[in-house]
C-alpha cells in the first residue's frame, strides 16, 4: 500500500472519530437538555400545587356587627355641630327617656345610637338649619347584673363584656363561710315570666356540668342562699 492510500485511510478513521465523538457530545447535551427541562417542569408543577390551596381557599366569614342597645341608666353625648348649646351628655331615665334644649324630652330607650342621631336630628329641624348630629355611649350603666345572698360583696355588676356565674361570683369576694354552694340559682326574667336556673359550684368547679356556668344577661339575678 503506498504513502498516499495510507493517508487516505488515516484521514477517514480520523474524520469517523471526530464524527462519532461529536455526535455523542450532541446526545449528552440533549439528554442534560431534557433533565433540565424535566427538573423545572417538576419544580413548576409542584409550586402550582402549593399555591393552589391559598389561590381557592375561601374567605373567612366576619359576623355580622350589632349595635349597641341604649338602655336605663346609659350616658350618652349628644353632639349637634356649631350648636353648643344643644350639644350635651344625659342620662337615660328609668322610662327609657331623655331630655334635650329645643326638644325637650325623647323616648330612646331600646335604640342604637345611629337610630337615636337621625330621631334628634328630625326633631330639630323646626330650629336648626341641617342638623348634624353625633351620638356616643359614655358610659355603660343599663348592663348589669345582681348578686345576693352569701357572698363577701352582694350587689350589681357591669356586663361590659361576657361574665359568667363564676366569674361574677369571683367579683363579688366569693362565698361566705355560710353560702350553700350547691344550691345557688340564678333568676331571669324571660318574656315576663321568672326563670330559674341551677347552679352546683363544686360541680362546675370539677369539671361537670360545666353548661350550667351560663353567660348572664342583663337584669340577672345570682341568688346564693
Amino acid at each position: 500500500m503506498n504513502h498516499s492510500m495510507k493517508r487516505t485511510i488515516f484521514d477517514g478513521r480520523r474524520w469517523f472519530s471526530a464524527l462519532c465523538l461529536a455526535l455523542a457530545l450532541a446526545l449528552s447535551i440533549s439528554a442534560v437538555a431534557q433533565q433540565a427541562t424535566e427538573k423545572a417542569k417538576l419544580v413548576s408543577d409542584k409550586d402550582s400545587k402549593d399555591a393552589a390551596p391559598a389561590a381557592t381557599a375561601p374567605k373567612a366569614e366576619t359576623e355580622p356587627k350589632v349595635d349597641y342597645v341604649v338602655g336605663e341608666g346609659d350616658a350618652i353625648h349628644v353632639d349637634v355641630w356649631q350648636e353648643p348649646e344643644v350639644s350635651q351628655t344625659v342620662v337615660v331615665r328609668p322610662d327609657g327617656i331623655i331630655s334635650l334644649p329645643l326638644i325637650n324630652e325623647l323616648k330612646v330607650g331600646g335604640m342604637t345610637p345611629l337610630q337615636i342621631q337621625g330621631l334628634v336630628a328630625e326633631k330639630l329641624k323646626g330650629f336648626v338649619n341641617q342638623p348634624k348630629v353625633t351620638v356616643t355611649v359614655t358610659e355603660v350603666r343599663s348592663r348589669r347584673a345582681f348578686i345576693t345572698g352569701e357572698v363577701t360583696r352582694p350587689g350589681e355588676f357591669p356586663l361590659n363584656t361576657q361574665l359568667t356565674v363564676l366569674q361574677l361570683i369571683a367579683q363579688a369576694g366569693g362565698f361566705t363561710p355560710f353560702a350553700k354552694t350547691e344550691n345557688v340559682m340564678i333568676v331571669r326574667v324571660v318574656n315576663g315570666k321568672e326563670l330559674r336556673l341551677k347552679f352546683k359550684y363544686k360541680e362546675v368547679l370539677h369539671g361537670k356540668n360545666t353548661e350550667q356556668n351560663i353567660a348572664l344577661q342583663p337584669g340577672d339575678t345570682v341568688v346564693v342562699p
